[in-house]
């Protein structure tokens, strides 16, 4: 089951993919921002490609837990693309993964230059990685003895 991860910025829209198997996330290409109902089409498209079964939409909510203006373009942009693909769309907190990202890529040895070009789908991939462990149901090793 492939899982499609989708950041969406004011800039860049990040996305991420999963391996067939749901373990593993890898980032993708970034689209550049461009109207909600072209863009819902695009994604539409990719999800039906790379046959994935879950769009996840990062909701970007403030530490508090509340929903700023943000979210709330994304959850009017989720509406649309609701109406685009018949795959199933979840909303998934994303607070802190645009960190998680930036340290991941200087990690890397990418450089603030590169890392605004990286950074989105690098996000949507922390995002989707998260969501991925989250669902995987490893047998428990035997303690040491």
């Amino acid at each position: 089951m492939r899982t499609l991860a989708i950041d969406y910025g004011s800039k860049r829209i990040g996305l991420a993919l999963s391996d067939p198997t749901g373990t593993l996330a890898r980032p993708l290409p970034f689209l550049p921002v461009k109207a909600d109902a072209k863009l819902a089409r695009e994604i539409a498209q990719l999800a039906e490609k790379e046959q994935a079964s879950l769009i996840l939409l990062g909701l970007p909510r403030h530490m508090s837990g509340e929903l700023g203006e943000a979210a709330l373009k994304v959850q009017a942009f989720a509406a649309i693309l609701e109406k685009a693909t018949p795959v199933k769309i979840k909303l998934i907190d994303e607070r802190l993964s645009t960190v998680q990202a930036s340290r991941q890529l200087q990690e890397a040895g990418k450089n603030a230059r590169n890392q605004r070009t990286h950074i989105d789908s690098e996000a949507a991939s922390v995002l989707l990685q998260s969501y991925l462990d989250t669902q995987t149901n490893f047998p428990l090793l035997p303690p040491d003895e």
